[in-house]
């Protein structure tokens, strides 16, 4: 089975919580980055050599492991290099001394869904296949607001909708009279 989602689904957690279940889960990951917003390389810039365990940055060089911390529930193995200080693009990288790189150790999982999303095309799958229900269930709801007031009333108040939008769905792929027949067993 395949799940495609979208960034605010996006948590390493749930992503080897859904390959422990056999579930191929797909969500773009979010840029939480400081570093990119700021200017300087994100981790992205940085290349996970995987037969060595260390990562190559942007100036050439060499990253290796120092130790692991765990961080909300999550260990992460920390890298660095030593030779930040006399960097040319040092101003490019880091404010601090040396550039510090967090690898989930499950990192792997999330490597692997970003290719497959890639290769794919996901995003565009996705927003054939969900952006359809969603505006068919705005329309039904006069394009306006929910009813409901708060945030249980509302995923309530959705939950119905997107109830009856798979009901119909049913009906008009097997019948009605079908799902008759189906429930009178």
């Amino acid at each position: 089975m395949e799940a495609i989602a979208d960034a605010g689904y996006y948590l390493g957690a749930n992503l080897l919580a859904c390959k422990d279940i056999g579930v191929t889960a797909l969500a773009p990951r979010t840029n939480t980055s400081t570093a990119k917003a700021e200017g300087r390389f994100s981790k992205e810039a940085f290349a996970y050599l995987s037969d060595e365990d260390a990562y190559r940055c942007p100036a050439g060089e060499r990253l290796t492991y120092r130790y692991n911390a765990r961080e909300a529930d999550l260990t992460t193995r920390i890298y660095w290099c030593s030779t930040c200080k006399v960097c040319p693009i040092k101003d490019k990288c880091t404010t601090g001394t040396e550039r510090r790189v967090r690898r989930w150790e499950h990192e792997n999982i999330v490597e692997a869904m970003t290719a497959r999303m890639e290769a794919i095309g996901a995003m565009a799958i996705r927003r054939e296949e969900v952006e359809h229900p969603f505006s068919t269930i705005k329309a039904w709801m006069r394009a306006t607001h929910f009813l409901c007031k708060g945030l249980k009333a509302v995923r309530t108040e959705m939950s119905l909708h997107v109830l009856a939008y798979n009901l119909r769905r049913i009906m008009t792929a097997i019948g009605v009279a079908k799902i008759r027949q189906a429930l009178a067993t």
